[in-house]
């Protein structure tokens, strides 16, 4: 408001008639003069001071931006975790992709049931022994950097020993008298045992995402993450990661694409997959040099982690629990049955789905070469939609909580996954909707599964897997590493192999993967029933954890003052 503005709301009565009479020149006409000057400056100035306050300066477009950023000893800790993240996705997205392609290529998509059963299954469970005993040896860190490392040794042998020696080394002699020997029934594991090292290629990539990144990483970050940065967090921490989805797709398909150029006489495969690999290494190197420096500046800064979040140590040593006794203590606990079931029913219900896709998938790009880069492009697409869903995500958090955000990829899964076997089932039904759009019945169903599964892919890693490790939090030292690693490294393949083996029996008794399609779909829909029926009640026993320790963290303050 400018000075004449100013001056309307500044008016003053005139002075009174006995000062007029006075000589201007009179100390006492003075004195009454130089008064009524100070008070006009004086509520003139108040007035303006008042106008300013009223209309603030405008934000620049920088303060409104890093009025938004976590604070610095937030931003200290949470960058790092989040290029961490970056680089585990963007190592099993090329895991996942090259593994599919190894084995659909070389023994049919049949033997994955087999595989998710009678491989991943018992490596998980062996896994989880080898675990519960280092970490009763181990410090935590030395875990993490004895596993990761023995994570990309195998896989860079695998590309360096393994694969260029693969006829030497595998038992095409034994297996072929096998094959005449046993049913035709025996061809799946006949055709893993002929390739094992194939075979073993797939376990460890598998392993990666159950291992390096459902327990290796979220368990790192739940020791360094409060629950309430959590909540604001953790939906971000997968949009650096899910940028690399976008990003390693693409290099699946580079790679597919110089594969495909190669001359003859080379292997074009084999060139290729020292590229894949290669790249999986070069990122591991970041995350562990990435992981050093969290361990050196952040998790030994009081500002970025409160000491009180660490493992207590306790002065008597606890007597060690035999690995049947583990499991019948995590047994005899709802909340972790609880989010076993969560983890189980997300393998079983992804599964049945995502085998049923790839089939059709296989059928509509028989050549390894078009395989390789429809994955490629499938995987770019799920970390498009997976950031957009991350930027949700934090809203959904925020405005509805815990069980509404727990409860989104259930439903997601099970709508898309019931429209993908309709498709399936009435396929002549669709007919006219796939002319219309210009391809077969057979390419709009590899398109809906498409969409199915990075759908499902994106709620997860937006939604689930936050809310999963949230529920970690509030548990006991005991529960978080040894529930934990049971619920993450024993659930997810016992979910995939319970799909599996639900896959065989049906197989076995219709004669068909295609003439079980409506009993999968009835099926999934039991999965996604007993899903939600956990995930309401865990977000009862969440919430009143969470309020136990609020509660627990006042008296200990109380006690402290």
């Amino acid at each position: 408001m400018g000075l004449a503005g100013a001056s309307a709301f500044t008016l003053t009565p005139p002075p009174p008639a006995n000062l007029a009479l006075t000589s201007p020149r009179s100390p006492l006409s003075h004195t009454l003069t130089s008064q009524f000057r100070s008070t006009q400056k004086s509520s003139l100035f108040s007035t303006l001071a008042a106008d300013d306050a009223s209309n603030p300066p405008k934000k620049s477009f920088w303060s409104k931006f890093t009025g938004v950023l976590p604070p610095a000893n937030e931003r200290k800790k949470l960058i790092p975790l989040g290029l961490i993240f970056f680089c585990n996705l963007f190592n099993y997205t090329i895991l996942r992709d090259t593994k599919d392609v190894i084995m659909v290529s070389n023994c049919g998509a049949e033997v994955i049931p087999f595989l998710k059963t009678y491989v991943n299954l018992p490596g998980a469970i062996l896994f989880t022994v080898l675990y519960s005993k280092m970490t009763d040896k181990m410090s935590q860190p030395n875990v993490y950097r004895s596993i990761v490392l023995s994570f990309l040794a195998f896989f860079a042998s695998f590309a360096l020993i393994l694969y260029p020696n693969a006829n030497a080394i595998h038992p095409h002699a034994l297996c072929d008298t096998l094959a005449k020997a046993l049913p035709a029934g025996f061809a799946a594991p006949i055709g893993i045992f002929r390739y094992w090292s194939f075979s073993l290629f797939y376990l460890m990539a598998e392993m990666w995402g159950s291992v390096v990144v459902s327990l290796l990483f979220w368990g790192f970050a739940n020791t360094v993450t409060t629950v309430d940065e959590a909540k604001k967090y953790y939906p971000l921490f997968g949009m650096g990661a899910n940028i690399a989805l976008i990003f390693s797709g693409q290099y699946v398909r580079l790679v597919s694409m110089l594969r495909a150029a190669a001359g003859p006489g080379v292997d074009g495969w084999g060139m290729s997959l020292k590229l894949l690999m290669g790249g999986v290494l070069g990122s591991g190197g970041i995350m562990l040099a990435l992981y050093e420096f969290m361990q050196r500046k952040v998790v030994t800064d009081p500002n970025c982690v409160d000491p009180n979040m660490a493992p207590k140590k306790s002065k008597k040593k606890k007597a060690k629990m035999s690995m049947g006794e583990s499991f019948k203590f995590l047994a005899d606990s709802k909340y972790i049955r609880n989010l076993a079931t969560l983890v189980v029913s997300y393998g079983m219900a992804i599964n049945i789905v995502e085998v049923s896709w790839k089939s059709k998938l296989k059928q509509a790009f028989p050549d390894p070469n078009a395989y390789s880069a429809f994955m490629g492009s499938f995987s770019s697409a799920t970390g498009a939609v997976t950031f957009a869903m991350m930027l949700i995500g934090r809203s959904i958090f925020a405005r509805f909580g815990w069980k509404v955000a727990a409860l989104v990829t259930p439903t997601m899964i099970g709508v898309t996954g019931l429209m993908f076997f309709s498709l399936t089932l009435f396929s002549g039904f669709f007919s006219p909707v796939a002319a219309a759009f210009g391809m077969t019945p057979l390419m709009l169903a590899v398109i809906v599964g498409a969409a199915q599964n990075i759908l499902s892919k994106s709620s997860k890693y937006s939604l689930f897997d936050p809310c999963k490790e949230m529920a970690y939090i509030p548990l006991d030292e005991e529960s978080k590493t040894k529930g934990k690693a049971a619920v993450d490294v024993i659930g997810n393949p016992l979910g995939k192999s319970g799909g599996a083996f639900i896959q065989q029996v049906l197989i076995f008794g219709v004669g068909s993967l295609a003439a079980s399609t409506p009993y999968l779909a009835a099926i999934l829909g039991l999965i996604v029933f007993s899903w939600f029926k956990s995930a309401s009640s865990l977000s009862v026993q969440f919430e009143e954890a969470m309020s136990k320790g609020t509660e627990e963290e006042v008296v200990d303050a109380q006690v402290l003052e």
